[in-house]
């Protein structure tokens, strides 16, 4: 795939235009609003810059920004375009429109990709004659910055569609994950979701200061969570790995929660998540990965420490 279309030019889909675009990709942007096409180059010609000023740039700025181009024509974007990465209002009908007229300008084989963070693939694109096509790719704000991308197919996707998105995800050095089934919110915002409303819930009722809470995140649980996940993180905290860590504290957790919807973690789900960590990290080096995230937690807080010091907390 050579062609990419960007189609909205707000956050989203500036961030989008600078993935392609430094990876050697030629992108064309489309917004319906003709202002904010001058604004994004703005923005994406500063962006590269400071890029660029910080060593994450592989080229001249100017040149790698030479790879887009805006058009105010919906069918001139998109004509000869390989992938378009969709990025407009969180709006189903809206959506659902918007796709039908995709389908109906574009090459066959083109993919089209939503960034939504919501709306599922089979709900915009059931009723499509080419709905095979159809996809998610939800990335996190800023993409340029931020590499993970959810790729949630619905069940109508067709397979080589599923693989071709992933490949070229990973040729603009982002970070692809596969939501195996549909389920809204994805993965990522339902994560998120459930820490914001634990972290609403425990502010009303009086538990914490708005301040002390967002310093549980960024100065507690962020250290870890900006190298590892969750389960890497617990399989890291108890001697003898996840298994041991589970059978200590599921249940606490659980009843701690008391979320109806959190089963308990049984036996056959402790071997299977157990199991998928040891094809990761056998037991025995375990030691050997704590070291790598004592290394890497220090060098953090000392380019924590320097960061705040240059642009302050």
């Amino acid at each position: 795939m050579n062609h990419i279309a960007i189609i909205g030019c707000g956050l989203i889909g500036r961030g989008w235009a600078i993935v392609f675009a430094r990876s050697g990709y030629n992108v064309t942007l489309f917004d319906t609003h003709p202002q904010a096409l001058d604004r994004a180059l703005t923005h994406i010609g500063e962006s590269m810059t400071r890029l660029n000023e910080l060593g994450l740039l592989n080229g001249d700025p100017k040149e790698l920004c030479n790879n887009i181009v805006y058009t105010e024509s919906l069918e001139t974007a998109v004509i000869n375009a390989d992938y378009v990465q969709e990025n407009i209002t969180e709006d189903v009908e809206l959506k659902k429109h918007f796709y039908k007229k995709l389908d109906q300008i574009t090459k066959p084989e083109c993919i089209l990709a939503s960034s939504t963070s919501s709306i599922i693939t089979s709900v915009f694109g059931f009723e499509l004659k080419g709905r095979n096509r159809c996809i998610v790719v939800h990335p996190v704000n800023p993409p340029h910055l931020i590499p993970l991308v959810e790729i949630s197919p619905a069940p109508f996707t067709d397979d080589s569609v599923i693989e071709r998105t992933i490949d070229l995800q990973k040729s603009v050095k982002q970070k692809p994950i596969l939501i195996k089934k549909e389920i809204p919110g994805f993965v990522l915002n339902r994560l998120q979701a459930a820490v914001l409303l634990e972290s609403w819930q425990l502010v009303k009722e009086g538990y914490i200061s708005v301040e002390d809470l967002d310093k549980t995140i960024k100065d507690g649980l962020g250290h870890r969570w900006a190298f590892m996940g969750p389960f890497e993180t617990i399989d890291l905290n108890a001697k003898n790995g996840i298994a041991e860590y589970a059978d200590t504290f599921g249940e606490k957790y659980r009843k701690m929660m008391k979320n109806e919807r959190y089963s308990s973690w049984d036996d056959t789900l402790i071997k299977k998540i157990t199991a998928s960590r040891r094809d990761i990290i056998s037991k025995t080096d375990l030691g050997t990965r704590e070291k790598w995230r004592d290394t890497l937690l220090a060098e953090l807080l000392v380019h924590k420490i320097s960061s705040v010091k240059k642009y302050g907390e």
